[in-house]
Order: structure tokens, then C-alpha cells, then sequence
């Protein structure tokens, strides 16, 4: 066996050209130490980029080219402009440089006038006769900060059945849940996974966070019931043996043990939605449905286009006949007037997504919540779906999203997702970010952010290569930010970026002081520089959402038990023996409640609040986040009923139900919405956030 040849390292010419489109040629995985990247890396990045540096000669050619670019740019693609502060490029233009600044809203402004909010059109043009365009994002300098501190639940919708669903939660249950919530419980928020449109076909990924769609939601997600064209389906006989069915489905999840069965799902209400599509809409509603299609235009006619197509050719875009993969062809047009019902049916699957959505948003706010519901942007989508076949422009092509090697996970990870190119975003004015977050916003009361770092930076990994052979590449986090800043202020929403895991310097500050709210999880909250214990709650941040628990961690009771570290020991994922892990897993737990008993948080049974020691530690724990300045206080919602199984455990595929289990009790049996309403044990947790830390 012959011992494979480090990765060549980038010669300074290489290095130079790379720092100049953006692409790093190291990264710090601690503190105290880096890591080159390789050159073959950041020669296939920067391919992806559209710069050829195959060769020493084309890298002295393309370093060239893009220094004389910058020299003789009068402006970058985007421009932002904080509040009433003049962009910082202005100040580096050639005397006597006039500008004019075309509005949003169709207005001549100078530069010297205040600007409304908005992506407006900057032009310069300097005195030797140069002109350049740049698009000039108009952003209030912060978000508000959250009045008064709330609380809430989080939940994965599609385990969260009722005795109406047709076997996976929906957004009938999602308002339900609300509406609950918010007047029994006096909460401030439910939060829950992206709910984006996924890839069809069987079987189908389930997990939200690889979607074919972020633009447009799920139509798994309707409750089909409450479509008002449901009351004059024709077939009765039909109708009758598809909610049969459906009621059998949802048995088997909460009465027979089996797992959540999207395809079974979707394929029942894909029937029921087709004979809908048959019944006309009434005058107002089909008002509204082509207010819908107009506002959405081309992102909608798109994703719509693509649904029609993947019926035809299967949900892989790559592997349609070749005039197909372009969206703008003469044959995917004469293709979508072919399948114009079929384009028309997948609109409207939309439009009634949108609108249930936005339906419980708004029974989330007549209930007193002053955020409602919080939805989840994932981090990018699927290769091979709608968005990456719309929008291919603005991907990466042979590049997916991942992260390098680190402490935790020493052959890195590729997510299989494909980024986005910073300059094809920033030449667009960011419009397929701006597009993306104005659909969210329309039935948010607050967005978060998976892997929010990504609007500084992603790691890229070339296909083909391990992800040990990628590279960082940076985004113009200012530019990203004032759209996000923007977008979230005209909505009223408030933004919460999933900040866990490896930071860079700089980016949790710099977010802080845009108003984007940070997420604590107990459990990574230690004094990291200093002696390694958990953080006093005095010493958390105030600016974030903190929480005991997330979808990718075990519940509380789990964690408290130990019972994670036995789960991963029966499915081979632990790297150390098990009684090191155990070992290691009881002294973090011991510590923590160490610091929860001598704080006075641990409070023991009775008093009818407390049946068990497990529910008084899980208790404990909240009234710790209590002690602490957040802002916002989350509460997983399988916590309130006993829960142990993890919705997600990164690592598994096959061997783990990722995504497909119900909320459970302590003994697994499934617990409906309506059993949830009037569990002791969740009113008993609840009430000790009412209460607050008294």
C-alpha cells in the first residue's frame, strides 16, 4: 500500500488571487491553531466562482484581470446605506463624482437626501466620464429589541398529531397549538421546523432541512378539511374513503407505534387536493388567489413549472432531457403550457399552504402572543430541486455546504447542499435573498436562522473531495444583513440566528448590534475561557433565545439520565468506550445540578406540582434559564410530557427514525394535542415560567 501525498499547499500567487474573490486558503479550527487549505481546493472554488487558475500562467492572468477590475470600479455591485449614515463607498469616489439614486418607489433622490427604506438604484458617475450602477440597500441600523421577556414551546410540526390530522401534524394543529398556547398558557411564541417545500417522490428525505423549495411551503402541511372548496367536492363517496384512510394512517402512528409516513401522507391528501382543484373558486377567493399569483410572479410560476416537470421526468432536474434544465428555454416554455393545469394546480397547492400559515399566525396573535409563530429558514436546499433548477444562476455548480474538520467531528461534513455564489448574489442585488425572506415574513412573527453564520461565510466542498479538502468562503455579511434587517422590519418580525457550535470572532457582536437575537443551549454554556464550569446565569448574554434542549440534542429527561449515551452506544456511534462516555456524560449532568441545587432551584416533590425527581430536575432547569437576561425562553415541547428519543441524532440514516417520531411520554406512547392540553406534567413546567423565578 502506498501512503497517500499531503495536499499540495497554494503558492502566493494563488493565495493572492484567492483573498481577492473572497476564498480563504486557511482556517482556525482552535484558537491556537490553522490549517491550510489546499491548493487543490481553492482552485476548484474558485472555478465555481468563474476564475480559471488551472494553471501558474492562469493565475497570473486572473490576478491580473481582478486587480484591474478593482482599480477601476467606481462601485461595488451593492451599496448599503445604515439609517440615515451615508454608504462608506461614497467617501472613496473621485471628487466631483455626481450621484442619483432611483427609489423603490420611483422617485429621484440625491445623495445628500434621506432615503426611505428600500433597494434602490445608485448611479456615479465621475468627472473623466465613468458611470457605474450599483444596487443601494436602505436599512434601519437595527431590529427592536423585544419588549419585556417571553416564553414559549418548541415543536417539530409533523410530530405533533391531534385527532384530526391525517398521520403527521399540520397547520391546523400548528393554530390549534397556538391559539392554546397563547391563551391557556399564556406564551409568547411556538416555534417550529422549516416547513419548505420537499423533494417529492418515494421515499421522501424527511428531513425539513434539505428541501427542494425555501420560497414556498409544503402542501403536506394543509389541513385539507379547512380548505373551504372541501365542503363542495362532488364525490362524497371519495371524500368518505379518503378521511377512512386517513383515519386508519393516523391510528397506526398514535394507537399501533408505527412511525410518521410522509409519503403515506402526502399521498392521501394529493388525492383529496386534486379533487379540490376541480372545484371553482368563488368570486372573492379566486380574487385572491391571482392577487397571490401576481404578487409571487416568476418564483411562483417557477417552483409551480418545476413540480409539473418532476410529475414527467422524476424530481432530479439534472437528469431531464437537456432543454429542460434551463428554465428560461424555448422547450421548458412550450413544456409549461402543456402542463399549464398541472402548473396551475401546484400554484395553488401554494397559495392555500401560504394561506392556512398565515391563518395561524394570526389566531397566534388574536391569542396574545405578542411574536406568534417562529419559523425556520434552513441553511440551503437540495441539489436537485426547485430552487437549485430556478435559480441555478445563483449556485455554485460542483460545490455543496459543509463544515471543516473540529474538535468534535475530526473528517468534517458535507451537507450536500449547494451554495450560493456571493458575486452572482451581490450583482443581483440580493434579490434571491430578498425574495426568499418576503415569503417567510408573510407568515412569521419571527424567522430563525440555521447556521446564521452563513451570512458571513460557508465552508465549501468541491465534488469528489472529503470535506477535510474545502474551504471557507466569504459573503458580504453587510449586505446580507441590511436585507435581512430590512425585510424582517418591514414584516414587524423579529430575527433569531442559530449561533451554535464554532464562531469566528466578531460575527455574534456584529449580529448583536443588527438586533438579531443569538440561541443558548444550557448544556454548551460553560466558561470556556476560564475554568471550564457552567456558566453563571448571571453571565449569559441577554440578547438571545435560550433554551434546555434543541431538535438535534437529547430531551432533558434523557440527558439528565444518561439515556443518550446509551442510545448511541445500541447504534455503534460512540467513539470512546461507553464507560468513559458514561462517565463523562454523568459528571456534566453532576455538575449542572450541582450548580441548579446550589442556586435554589432544585426543589424537590410535592406540593401537587412534582411527582418524581425527574420532573423537579427538569424544572429546576427551567427556572434556571428564568435567572438568566434572555429575552426569550423556550421550552421543547416533548420536555412538558417526558420525552426521551431525540427528533434528530446526527450521524444516523438508517439506523435511527430521524423525523418520524410522534411526541411521546416517558414510555413512548404517543401524545396527542388534545392530550397534550391537559397533561399535568406540561402545565406543572409551564407554570413555573408563569410563576417566574420565585
Amino acid at each position: 500500500m502506498t501512503a497517500s501525498r499531503p495536499a499540495e499547499p497554494p503558492g502566493e500567487d494563488l493565495c493572492r488571487l484567492a483573498e481577492l474573490h473572497g476564498v480563504a486558503t486557511s482556517y482556525s479550527p482552535s484558537p491556537d491553531r490553522t490549517v491550510t487549505a489546499s491548493a487543490a481546493a481553492i482552485v476548484r472554488t474558485l472555478a465555481a466562482l468563474g476564475v480559471d487558475a488551472g494553471t501558474p500562467e492562469a493565475v497570473r492572468t486572473a490576478l491580473a484581470a481582478r486587480r484591474r477590475e478593482l482599480d477601476e470600479r467606481l462601485l461595488p455591485p451593492t451599496v448599503v446605506c445604515w439609517g440615515t449614515a451615508a454608504p462608506d463607498v461614497l467617501a472613496t469616489l473621485p471628487a466631483g463624482t455626481r450621484l442619483r439614486i432611483e427609489t423603490e418607489q420611483g422617485e429621484t433622490r440625491a445623495a445628500a437626501e434621506q432615503l426611505p427604506p428600500g433597494v434602490h438604484r445608485l448611479t456615479a458617475t465621475a468627472p473623466d466620464g465613468r458611470t457605474a450602477h450599483a444596487h443601494l440597500v436602505a436599512a434601519p441600523t437595527r431590529l427592536p429589541t423585544p419588549t419585556g421577556r417571553s416564553y414559549g414551546l418548541l415543536v417539530q410540526l409533523y410530530s405533533l398529531l391531534s385527532h384530526r390530522s391525517w398521520g403527521m401534524g399540520d397547520a391546523g394543529d400548528l393554530a390549534e397549538l397556538a391559539a392554546w398556547a397563547g391563551r391557556a398558557l399564556g406564551a409568547g411564541f411556538v416555534q417550529v421546523n422549516p416547513l419548505h417545500a420537499a423533494v417529492p417522490g418515494a421515499p421522501t428525505d424527511p428531513s425539513p432541512y434539505r428541501p427542494s423549495s425555501r420560497r414556498f411551503p409544503d402542501p403536506v402541511h394543509l389541513r385539507v378539511e379547512d380548505v373551504p372548496e372541501f365542503a363542495y367536492i362532488g364525490d362524497r363517496e371519495r371524500v368518505r374513503a379518503l378521511t377512512e384512510r386517513a383515519e386508519r394512517l393516523r391510528e397506526t402512528v398514535l394507537e399501533k407505534g408505527a412511525l410518521i409516513d410522509r409519503d403515506a401522507v402526502w399521498e392521501l391528501k394529493r388525492e383529496a387536493l386534486e379533487l379540490l382543484h376541480d372545484v371553482p373558486l368563488g368570486p372573492g377567493r379566486r380574487a385572491a388567489y391571482c392577487d397571490y399569483l401576481a404578487e409571487q410572479g416568476q418564483a411562483l410560476e417557477d417552483h409551480a413549472t418545476w413540480c409539473a416537470l418532476a410529475e414527467v421526468h422524476g424530481p432530479d432536474w439534472h437528469r431531464w432531457p437537456a432543454g429542460l434544465r434551463d428554465p428560461r428555454s424555448t422547450e421548458t416554455a412550450h413544456a409549461r403550457g402543456e402542463l399549464m393545469d398541472r402548473v396551475d394546480f401546484y400554484s395553488r397547492l401554494a397559495w392555500l399552504t401560504d394561506t392556512q400559515l398565515t391563518a395561524a399566525q394570526r389566531t397566534a396573535r388574536e391569542a396574545g402572543m405578542p411574536i406568534g409563530i417562529v419559523h425556520d429558514l434552513a441553511v440551503g436546499v437540495h441539489p436537485g430541486g426547485a430552487d437549485a433548477w430556478a435559480q441555478q444562476q445563483y449556485f455554485a455548480a460542483g460545490m455543496s455546504v459543509g463544515a471543516p474538520p473540529d474538535a468534535f467531528n475530526a473528517r468534517g461534513q458535507d451537507w450536500g447542499l449547494p451554495p450560493w455564489r456571493p458575486d452572482r448574489l451581490a450583482a443581483a442585488g440580493y434579490a434571491p435573498f430578498r425574495g426568499l425572506l418576503r415569503g417567510l415574513f408573510r407568515y412569521a412573527g419571527a424567522l430563525r436562522i440555521d447556521h446564521v453564520m452563513g451570512l458571513f461565510r460557508l465552508w465549501w466542498v468541491p465534488r469528489g473531495l472529503p470535506p477535510t479538502e474545502g474551504t471557507y468562503v466569504r459573503y458580504d455579511a453587510e449586505a446580507m444583513l441590511a436585507v435581512l434587517v430590512l425585510e424582517a422590519s418591514r414584516a414587524g418580525a423579529l430575527v433569531i440566528g442559530e449561533d451554535l457550535g464554532t464562531v469566528e470572532p466578531g460575527v455574534r457582536e456584529t449580529l448583536r448590534d443588527r438586533g438579531v437575537l443569538g440561541t443558548s443551549v444550557l448544556w454548551f454554556e460553560r466558561d470556556w475561557d476560564g475554568d471550564g464550569r457552567p456558566l453563571p446565569p448571571e453571565r449569559w448574554r441577554a440578547d438571545c433565545l435560550a433554551t434546555a434542549t434543541t431538535h438535534d440534542l437529547p430531551p432533558t429527561a434523557a440527558r439528565l439520565t444518561g439515556e443518550h449515551v446509551e442510545l448511541r452506544d445500541r447504534l455503534g456511534l460512540l467513539t470512546h468506550p461507553l464507560d468513559m462516555e458514561r462517565a463523562e456524560a454523568a459528571a456534566d449532568t453532576g455538575e449542572w445540578l450541582a450548580l441548579l441545587t446550589r442556586l435554589g432551584l432544585l426543589r424537590g416533590t410535592g406540593g401537587g406540582l412534582v411527582t418524581s425527581e425527574e420532573e423537579a430536575e427538569v424544572q429546576a432547569v427551567h427556572r434556571f434559564l428564568l435567572r438568566t437576561p434572555a429575552r426569550m425562553i423556550g421550552v421543547w415541547l416533548p420536555d412538558g410530557v417526558g420525552d426521551r428519543r431525540p427528533q434528530n441524532l446526527p450521524g444516523t440514516w438508517d439506523e435511527y427514525p430521524n423525523w418520524r417520531l410522534p411526541v411521546a411520554d416517558a414510555e413512548g406512547r404517543p401524545v396527542t394535542l388534545e392530550e397534550l392540553a391537559g397533561s399535568a406534567r406540561l402545565h406543572a413546567l409551564v407554570e413555573v415560567l408563569r410563576a417566574g423565578d420565585s
